[in-house]
């Protein structure tokens, strides 16, 4: 009987579907090292959340076959223990693109248009005094740029093109024709940068995405430019944002993901009205939680089984298999 670890809670999509196969199924709560270990002796396969999933770990793990992330970003499990002991790494790749998008479209409308300004004006009473709010604008025309063209990048650039933006897009990995196909236009890094109105980021942190945006970029940048982050802390270096946001360089930025989290309790960007912050929750809509939960158990049991229902694109390492 296939046994499947959960560790962090999931909806109960996820548990309803391995539990109508018969798996044994069990949550973890306690992600010490030690724990960890011990209640992954003999699993098939694990669920994982945010928890840190170490080849110190694994190695102890003598059945596992899939690690099926709740999620998309995989920096908090060793890819490279996996790959050379040929252990799948599956994503959750359908589940979450449409309300990370609408986060970020939601970040980019409150931020350009100072809607907690006109919100503060109207709940003191100066409903009276809109003449002396700040000035803000549209999404209309305006040049956004997009960093990572996946599914995510996709959906922000559609839901862009809704309102009549111009899209470029960076992505090395995606060729010009496909961007094209999409009414979007490929640049380079640098050019983005200059052009965009709006920028907002869809890619994995690694050696060549951390401090991808310092304050060299920061310098190329319109100021009138917002900048998104919903993918990762690090891709951003936040000392340089503060120095941005406080010299104003750029207009404002959103984040949904920090260098550490939680972020200290008194991070100088909490200070800053130019900023919006949220607790990457982008994708932890009630819908896309249900996505979510169900796409990882089916990643697991698909996998495990064999079964031509899998979703080969969310193996990560799938060339690694051989899939």
């Amino acid at each position: 009987m296939k046994k499947i670890a959960i560790l962090g809670p999931i909806h109960k999509y996820g548990w309803e579907f391995l539990q109508k196969l018969q798996y044994v199924v069990f949550e973890i709560t306690d992600f010490t090292k030690e724990n960890l270990i011990k209640e992954l002796s003999d699993v098939d396969g694990v669920i994982l959340r945010t928890a840190t999933l170490s080849a110190d770990v694994m190695c102890e793990c003598s059945n596992l076959k899939i690690v099926a992330r709740h999620g998309v970003g995989y920096d908090n499990v060793d890819l490279n223990y996996l790959n050379e002991n040929k252990i799948a790494l599956a994503v959750t790749g359908t589940a979450n693109s449409v309300s990370v998008a609408e986060h970020v479209m939601t970040m980019f409308l409150y931020l350009s248009k100072k809607i907690n300004k006109s919100d503060a004006l109207v709940k003191k009473g100066n409903f009276n005094q809109k003449t002396n709010l700040p000035n803000f604008f549209e999404l209309y025309e305006k040049s956004v740029f997009i960093l990572g063209f996946g599914r995510v990048g996709q959906a922000v650039a559609q839901r862009c093109l809704g309102f009549e933006s111009k899209v470029y897009v960076y992505d090395p990995f995606v060729k010009k024709e496909f961007i094209e196909n999409k009414h979007c236009h490929k640049v380079n890094f640098a050019e983005g940068l200059t052009l965009a109105d709006f920028i907002t980021i869809h890619m994995p942190l690694n050696n060549e995405t951390k401090n991808l945006i310092g304050r060299d970029q920061f310098l190329k940048m319109k100021e009138n430019c917002v900048l998104i982050n919903t993918a990762r802390g690090g891709i951003v270096n936040e000392n340089d944002l503060l120095w941005a946001l406080q010299n104003k360089k750029i207009y404002g930025a959103g984040l949904d993901v920090f260098e550490k989290e939680p972020p200290i309790k008194d991070h100088p960007l909490f200070e800053l009205d130019s900023i919006l912050l949220t607790p990457h929750n982008a994708a932890l809509t009630l819908e896309c939680r249900k996505r979510m939960s169900l796409e990882s158990a089916e990643n697991v049991e698909y996998f495990l089984q064999g079964k031509s229902e899998l979703n080969v694109t969310n193996i990560v390492n799938r060339k690694n298999l051989n899939l």
